[in-house]
């Protein structure tokens, strides 16, 4: 069996002996993935199998994604795929598929990192418990008892799972004893087809392949070697885990801005008023304008965020969410009527608030950026 250097080396061959430009190598699996660029387990098993997925992990430890790599790719499915089928890659490639194969040992955890690399398995992040009130993960009321027998029990419900109703695995965040203190949880894989696990689909209209949805666990029996790491260390490797979520989601929102600005200018220069192209306008120019100096400042904020802490991934993700609001807003404004299509840029502004929430609201990370003042400043009093 396979150990960690063993893992991460294989996974290494497997890409160098792929096509070496990344950004290429995703566009043909994206293109092997047609007709069903909707289908989140269709992209992610064209990912999986072109070898795209494995060259976004260095054989470092601990196992990271590297952010020009993972720009890259998120950006090449956004320019594809629609913002569902995107979150779903996001939410794995930046978060279950590195903290699994960070702890692959072997056993069941080894199996679905492998599988799960080449594509071969969907995975779900499974933290958002129907207990507690978003980002108030202490309060959660999922159980995972952790018997003398080596068997894990896990009881509970979690709510707007992304991949929820496509996953092979779900990586669920739970406590093993009562009480809020950080020591009190763990992670644990969990197949969705073992007996007690029970999902649904969310009742909304957005985010059309992300497989959003609610998981329910009662009896849930899985052997202690599903554990993802040691008991008590489960709030800890989640948190870490997040700071790489949102530089993920400041890569790809930008991406995101980048490609609606792009589709704007060229539809601004190409529609003619008065016999004037719309370009041709100052107040259509200096609202472009703002737009994109909103993009260029988060591309330059995702790249300072990168490979840097806990704080400065709380900024990215506070400046995604004004950011993208005001780019897509913007080019809404300037699209007119159009805007209102079935596909228009009204509903990519409504399915892009999710920035504001997933992975932590706003308000919430600027409570953290708070917290982290006087770091950010240099130590100034």
């Amino acid at each position: 069996m396979l150990d960690q250097r063993g893992l991460l080396d294989q996974r290494h061959a497997r890409a160098e002996r792929a096509e070496p430009d990344l950004a290429e190598l995703v566009g043909d699996a994206l293109a092997a993935a047609h007709p069903q660029p909707s289908s989140p387990g269709a992209v992610w098993r064209a990912l999986g199998e072109s070898g795209s997925i494995a060259r976004l992990y260095p054989p470092d430890r601990p196992v990271r994604p590297d952010p020009a790599a993972l720009r890259t790719l998120l950006a090449a499915v956004d320019e594809r795929c629609p913002l569902g089928v995107t979150l779903s890659v996001c939410v794995q490639a930046a978060v279950v598929v590195p903290a699994l194969l960070d702890q692959a040992h072997g056993g069941p955890l080894e199996q679905v990192a492998r599988q799960a690399c080449g594509g071969a398995a969907v995975t779900a992040l499974a933290a958002t418990d129907r207990d507690a009130a978003g980002s108030d993960l202490t309060s959660m009321g999922t159980v995972a008892q952790i018997g003398s027998d080596g068997e894990v029990r896990l009881d509970g419900g979690k709510q707007w799972i992304v991949n929820a109703t496509t996953a092979d695995h779900l990586l669920v965040l739970a406590r093993h004893r009562p009480g809020r203190h950080f020591t009190n949880f763990v992670l644990v894989l969990v197949p969705a087809t073992a007996p007690g696990v029970r999902t649904e689909p969310a009742r909304t209209d957005f985010f059309a392949g992300s497989g959003v949805g609610h998981v329910h666990l009662d009896g849930v029996r899985v052997t202690r070697d599903h554990l993802v790491g040691r008991p008590g260390h489960g709030l800890a490797q989640f948190a870490n885990r997040m700071v790489d979520e949102r530089l993920a989601g400041g890569l790809w929102a930008s991406a995101l801005c980048r490609r609606v600005l792009a589709h704007s200018y060229r539809r601004l220069r190409e529609r003619h008023v008065g016999g004037q192209p719309l370009w041709h306008n100052d107040a259509v120019r200096h609202t472009f304008a703002r737009c994109l100096l909103e993009q260029q400042r988060l591309e330059a904020l995702a790249g300072w965020a990168a490979g840097r802490g806990v704080a400065e991934a709380m900024l990215l993700k506070a400046a995604v969410a004004e950011a993208v609001d005001a780019v897509l807003g913007g080019c809404a404004r300037l699209a007119g009527a159009d805007a209102f299509e079935v596909d228009g840029l009204h509903r990519l502004r409504a399915e892009a608030a999710m920035f504001g929430v997933a992975g932590g609201t706003t308000d919430t990370m600027l409570a953290g950026i708070a917290d982290h003042a006087e770091r950010l400043l240099g130590g100034a009093p």
